[in-house]
């Protein structure tokens, strides 16, 4: 139908909000405006460092949309174009963002092998422009790694003795999940799907593959290293003929065909066409645990809604509120409820909002503290949490025991 086209034309930030003005929104919305997109207004997708007059460009598209009422600047540094950037032109874009109190929100360049220097590039951006810092979905990777938790920790600290404003968010949930595609070395994606499609099928490339899955390459983040194939499982296919291994790991998968893990995951990764959906376990319970209680933390989703969404998407919030308040008694309600609300609104700068009190916008909820939990699992995420009876927003009643009023009530928040 026409209301699914979405119009792509809106080109600037101001006219993106435009757009969601006059349409309405349902939750409010603040944005932060994306690296990659300045990067390829001022280069296209160049896959080379930016020189001096790119950086330049860069700069005044930055102020461009900061002065339309971004709350600051996001970037992926695994992600491209991101990932083609040098450190000297963040800096220089979060600048810009400093002079409007913007915040720099950041996927760093590594939550694996190399992460402390990953961070130390993070406050090393912090300390040169002046710019609030916060991370995106905090946590290490894979178990050679949970040793530089302690570490990471102590960056923390140091960039706050350094006066730099630092926070990050998290989601409650030792496993992330992607597509199980990923799980390859990058060579065999290149030329897109048909091309890995004739990988799969070619024997010396399959065991090419195998070496470089149990070997690593420099530089690439090797989820079978992280997680191990007893911890890697997956949680969709397309076709009826798989579906028996929906909710089993790499390990059971070669048991169940009676292949080694590695050729059946190909096989299934061959038959699904890559459509295979995944989840991996790549942390720790107890890391979990102490992300949780720092006080920089927010919590947040990260969640995307599309086929079959980590329970994040659904369950973050209750999960807090339930397993690690009332069941393990990890935060007071009253640390959780802050690092929900005002924690966030600090950390963004978002006026007016985050507490209940005369003048603040009532964005509301009624939680039965006994009962609040997430229900969503990995194999099953999209189910609602129990115990939220009735969601405000800005005064609006939009959720009233289990029922949804079909109101529009979100605003469009511009940093002013």
């Amino acid at each position: 139908g026409e209301s699914d086209e979405i119009n792509w034309e809106y080109e600037t930030t101001d006219n993106y909000l435009k757009m969601m003005e006059e349409n309405g929104v349902g939750l409010n919305e603040a944005y932060l405006v994306p690296h990659g997109n300045i990067r390829m207004e001022a280069m296209g997708l160049e896959g080379r460092p930016a020189t001096d007059e790119e950086i330049k460009k860069m700069c005044e598209i930055t102020r461009r949309e900061m002065e339309a009422g971004a709350f600051g600047l996001s970037t992926g540094l695994i992600y491209i174009p991101c990932a083609y950037s040098e450190t000297k032109e963040i800096i220089e874009m979060c600048k810009v963002v400093a002079e409007f109190d913007g915040v720099f929100v950041i996927h760093q360049r590594s939550e694996a092998d190399t992460i402390v220097n990953s961070m130390r590039e993070v406050i090393e951006i912090g300390k040169k422009s002046g710019v609030k810092i916060h991370f995106s979905h905090f946590k290490v990777c894979g178990k050679n790694n949970w040793k530089y938790l302690d570490e990471m920790l102590n960056l923390l600290e140091e960039a706050r003795k350094e006066g730099i404003e630092v926070s990050f968010d998290q989601y409650p949930y030792a496993a992330g999940s992607t597509m199980l595609g990923v799980i390859l070395p990058p060579w065999a994606h290149a030329g897109g799907t048909d091309e890995l499609m004739k990988r799969l099928e070619n024997n010396d490339c399959r065991n090419k593959m195998i070496h470089d899955m149990e070997n690593g390459i420099p530089g690439w983040d090797n989820f079978v290293e992280f997680a191990g194939l007893d911890q890697i499982f997956v949680t969709s296919v397309k076709t009826e003929k798989n579906s028996d291994l929906i909710g089993k790991n790499l390990l059971e998968i070669g048991k169940i065909r009676g292949k080694d893990p590695y050729n059946a995951t190909f096989d299934l990764l061959l038959e699904e066409e890559n459509a295979v959906g995944m989840v991996d376990f790549y942390g720790l319970e107890e890391h979990v645990i102490k992300i949780l209680k720092r006080p920089e933390q927010n919590i947040c989703t990260d969640g995307l809604l599309t086929g079959k969404p980590h329970p994040r998407a659904y369950g973050s919030f209750p999960r807090v509120l339930g397993r690690y308040v009332r069941e393990q008694k990890i935060l007071t309600i009253e640390e959780a409820i802050f690092k929900m609300t005002k924690k966030a609104a600090i950390s963004f700068g978002i006026k007016n909002r985050g507490v209940i009190g005369e003048g603040y916008f009532a964005d509301i909820l009624v939680i039965d503290l006994e009962e609040v939990i997430d229900k969503g699992t990995y194999v099953d995420p999209i189910q609602y949490p129990k115990g939220i009876d009735y969601v405000l927003i800005n005064g609006n009643i939009v959720l009233e025991n289990g029922n949804y009023h079909k109101v529009l009530a979100g605003e469009v928040i511009r940093k002013k």
